[in-house]
């Protein structure tokens, strides 16, 4: 009975499941993609003639500033990323009909692209209209009076004539519906990208299942990466804040940069150190694995650095120097703190044994220091360098060095 109550409902008000699925969604873990394509055609199969729609809204994000969403008919829903200071400064983006409707406020914008009241007061009205359409139609819903956050969307057809305007209504009308549902996605996801750029994407995901608490956690082994600029109290006395920072940056993108590009977690940018892990997974090379890609990533901080140096005008940035150490070890990965202000990362005596690694660098004028535990899965890659006492550790370690490609005299 049930199943055919619903699809009586179906046949008199198809658009109003377009609603109640929208509705359903909100409640989902969905993404904003999954929404737009399932939306739209759901309202095609509702008799609405759409051919393309595109849908934008911002995001919070450090290298995105917005994201656009296309469905077209048939084909597949894709998306772009709108970085930061790049789509809002082309020439497109300013004659665009949405910079239009941003700027002066417009909420609903409509334009016949065929016939005698056609109106192409935009480039990409007549890209659309050499592209078969017949009508657009522009809206915007905002979430808060007292921010730029929202949605902007476009709805076009190819039918010959347009819309109708009862078809209109029911755009207007899904529109706003649809936007409730993309304002609980979108701030999901920023959410997701917010806790990803100051936790990592490992420890952000952990925070939104609900790791909270201090104590929650678990052990783990992993290769520990500890790595620290050199001579960074002088360069601090002696820069500005603008200057300073961009020695801290570059410096960072060498070290963090290339940990993430090698498939690492950093956890943490303390000053100008960055603390950081490769998790051994599962399998039975996962140690081996781990241990190479740490390597990797040292070496390729190195290969960074050379550029820096080689590119850089800042005499600062010329010399730039820094030390890596690298220790494999069993760790506690979870939150530490106060009840009231708690961190995610790890601690361990691995921890610390691989921060006086680091040090151990500066005396022994190599910029990338391992021990016995990691150098052993590539053994040729590291020049063995005997056994040395790291400060507050009783046991000497066995020490290895990575060759510096570059010595600082060259």
């Amino acid at each position: 009975m049930t199943t055919e109550l619903l699809a009586a409902a179906e046949r008199d008000d198809p658009v109003g499941t377009v609603v109640d699925w929208l509705l359903e969604r909100a409640l989902d873990d969905t993404d904003a993609e999954s929404v737009i394509g399932g939306c739209c055609d759901r309202l095609l199969d509702a008799g609405i003639p759409l051919c393309r729609v595109l849908v934008s809204f911002r995001t919070l994000h450090p290298l995105v500033s917005a994201i656009s969403v296309l469905w077209q008919r048939e084909k597949a829903v894709t998306s772009v990323d709108h970085l930061h200071g790049i789509a809002e400064n082309t020439e497109e983006w300013r004659n665009s009909p949405f910079s239009h409707m941003l700027e002066t406020n417009t909420f609903v914008m409509r334009r016949k692209l065929e016939g005698p009241d056609a109106q192409l007061d935009f480039p990409v009205l007549q890209e659309r209209q050499a592209a078969g359409a017949t009508d657009w139609l522009g809206c915007m819903v905002q979430f808060s009076s007292i921010s730029q956050s929202g949605i902007i969307a476009s709805w076009t057809t190819d039918r010959s004539g347009g819309f109708r305007d009862d078809e209109v209504q029911i755009l207007l009308r899904i529109e706003r519906y649809l936007a409730v549902v993309l304002k609980i996605a979108i701030r999901e996801q920023i959410a997701s990208n917010v806790l990803s750029a100051y936790l990592g994407p490992e420890s952000g995901s952990r925070v939104l299942q609900g790791q909270i608490k201090r104590g929650d956690g678990e052990a783990i082994r992993a290769v520990v990466w500890y790595s620290d600029m050199r001579n960074s109290t002088a360069i601090a006395s002696a820069l500005p804040p603008s200057a300073l920072l961009e020695v801290v940056n570059s410096y960072f993108e060498c070290t963090a940069g290339a940990v993430l590009a090698a498939g690492g977690e950093v956890l943490q940018l303390i000053g100008d150190a960055v603390l950081a892990i490769f998790p051994v997974h599962d399998g039975a090379d996962a140690e081996a694995d781990a241990c190479g890609r740490a390597l990797t990533a040292a070496t390729d901080a190195l290969e960074r650095r050379n550029v820096v140096r080689a590119t850089a005008e800042s005499p600062y940035l010329k010399t730039l120097s820094f030390g890596i150490g690298l220790h494999l070890g069993d760790l506690v990965y979870g939150n530490v703190g106060v009840p009231e202000r708690v961190e995610f990362g790890v601690v361990g005596v691995a921890v610390n044994e691989t921060a006086r690694l680091q040090d151990l660098t500066k005396s022994i004028g190599m910029p990338v220091l391992t021990t016995a535990e990691v150098a052993r899965h590539r053994p040729g890659d590291w020049r063995p360098l005997g056994a040395h006492c790291l400060r507050g550790v009783e046991a000497p370690h066995e020490v290895f060095g990575l060759p510096d490609p570059t010595p600082p005299n060259e």
